[in-house]
């Protein structure tokens, strides 16, 4: 069955959240931290006077390119055309290798923690599934977690009302220019009241009056209907004032994901339960 993101144009969730991937705005990113805090500082021509680089053109030699270190160039721009040359051409993930490497090996701690901290920046900016987590680069964003919302947005014509909802909130998180974390937190749970609105056969039912009686229609633990009731009382209210998670001032990449992945996962958790309860969705 051909996804709703194929079938409208809109890019796949993978490829949103880039996780087996890497785009040129997110490649330049990193390389231009790299020229910040290492590159950019260099005022020598011959990479020997400057101690620090030298030992680490050593090291990637030694251990990262395995290479003679003989065959390290001796004036300090050709040397540096070199790893250039190599970062623009290798694997999406050997970027991450090699900035991991980086800031591992130069020899100057505060270099590296500013180097890693900004790498973060452009890491959330870009929308990467990975972040520095001490020193190494860690996924923050599971395969599992993205088949989810993929799940989640293939649409039917009467699930039309939930995939709008879940699209809203997928725009609204993955706008590098200026993403709108708050209210994709709304969109992602405004899909789940609708898609329970669909099961009890109501229009505007909140999430909250609707979990009350989706119980009698499908089988629901109620420790995950307290759970969802829960989660949407710090979200909306009846009169859609917007209050308890909604009021804090930094919401950011992790929150947000956290709704659209854990709204998508119900809403699919919802189908499979109406399809055995016999309800035609």
């Amino acid at each position: 069955m051909q996804r709703f993101s194929q079938r409208h144009g809109f890019k796949t969730v993978k490829n949103i959240i880039q996780v087996n991937d890497m785009d040129d705005d997110l490649r330049n990113g990193l390389w231009n931290v790299l020229d910040l805090y290492y590159w950019r500082p260099v005022d020598v021509q011959a990479l020997r006077s400057d101690e620090r680089m030298h030992d680490l053109f050593i090291k990637l030699w030694l251990h990262y390119f395995k290479l003679p270190i003989d065959t390290i160039e001796y004036n300090w721009r050709d040397a540096y055309k070199e790893v250039r040359d190599y970062f623009f051409d290798c694997k999406w993930f050997e970027v991450y290798d090699f900035v991991e490497f980086i800031a591992n090996n130069y020899d100057s701690r505060s270099t590296n923690e500013n180097f890693m901290t900004s790498c973060n920046v452009i890491l959330e900016r870009e929308l990467s599934g990975y972040r520095f987590i001490g020193e190494k680069i860690t996924p923050i964003t599971a395969e599992e977690e993205i088949a989810e919302i993929e799940k989640a947005l293939e649409s039917t014509d009467s699930l039309r009302p939930v995939v709008i909802h879940l699209k809203e909130a997928l725009k609204l998180f993955s706008d590098r220019k200026s993403p709108d974390y708050r209210n994709s937190i709304k969109e992602s749970i405004s899909a789940v009241e609708a898609m329970s609105n669909l099961i009890v056969g109501k229009d505007k039912a909140t999430l909250g009056e609707a979990l009350k009686t989706i119980t009698g229609k499908v089988e629901l633990h109620p420790a995950l209907q307290k759970a969802f009731g829960n989660l949407y009382g710090y979200t909306s209210d009846a009169e859609g004032i917007r209050h308890a998670l909604l009021d804090e001032p930094n919401l950011d990449f992790e929150d947000a994901k956290f709704m659209l992945v854990s709204c998508s996962a119900f809403i699919n958790y919802l189908k499979v339960k109406s399809s055995k309860a016999g309800i035609k969705l």
